[in-house]
């Protein structure tokens, strides 16, 4: 993995101190085989519809509304991870409730715009017109996903996906190891974007590099604790790393 000293930040005051160092990484961001991101945060604008939606579900189910903050902690989570957290008090016939009432104010209710960030489309059109491979590592679950894919028509981008309720919860290296597996593809030919700890942990843990983008949960401060190769702010940025224009 790449040390402190490699990681580039865009737009940011911390930048590579050697500059062979950060033309190899250029290279190297432009050149990974596979390309795995993280939905909620990461492709998708949905963290405020989450947040609003959970906290709607726990005052129906009479439990104590989280805070913003602690909803933003457990995304990424799996379900069942993430309720215990937010819920601690409550029985397994509580959770169960609560989910389904989470997932019925997050479809039927909220009306919280989440769309995809700026550029996501544009993006996934070049890695795929560029020979990249596109998969998906994310919290939701494979009827939560196949829901966003049809609802945003991005299904076709993808090679693979890995959901919640498939593999381990993050920052478990489940979902990765999977993928690589299935795609044939080794560690160091591929990269893990991501918004939160748990992307970048389960990256760490797997042995593929990541790249933090600061658009949902958590800022660049925490993401580098991770010891990503990048931090970018937006998916222009994350395009001008990964499609660079020589």
């Amino acid at each position: 993995m790449a040390n402190h000293t490699d990681t580039l930040l865009i737009d940011s005051v911390v930048k590579p101190r050697n500059i062979e160092k950060s033309l190899n990484l250029n290279s190297k961001l432009a050149n990974y085989k596979l390309v795995i991101f993280d939905w909620d945060g990461t492709l998708m604008d949905s963290i405020d519809r989450i947040v609003s939606s959970m906290q709607a579900a726990a005052k129906h189910c009479l439990l104590t509304i989280p805070s913003i903050e602690q909803v933003k902690g457990i995304i990424g989570l799996s379900f069942p991870q993430a309720f215990e957290l937010l819920f601690p008090e409550a029985s397994s016939p509580k959770i169960t409730e609560v989910f389904n009432r989470y997932r019925h104010e997050y479809l039927e209710c909220d009306s919280t715009p989440a769309p995809l960030f700026d550029n996501a489309l544009s993006l996934l059109t070049k890695l795929n017109e560029n020979n990249r491979l596109v998969a998906v590592a994310t919290g939701k679950s494979r009827p939560g996903l196949e829901r966003v894919f049809k609802a945003t028509q991005t299904a076709h981008f993808f090679h693979a996906s890995r959901t919640a309720d498939e593999a381990n919860s993050k920052p478990d290296p489940d979902m990765l190891i999977s993928l690589l597996a299935e795609l044939n593809i080794n560690p160091k030919h591929a990269v893990m974007i991501g918004d939160t700890s748990y992307d970048m942990a389960m990256a760490q843990a797997a042995g593929v590099d990541s790249i933090g983008i600061t658009l949902g949960v958590h800022d660049e401060t925490i993401l580098n604790n991770y010891q990503p190769v990048a931090i970018v702010n937006s998916m222009f940025e994350l395009e001008q790393l990964l499609l660079p224009q020589f």
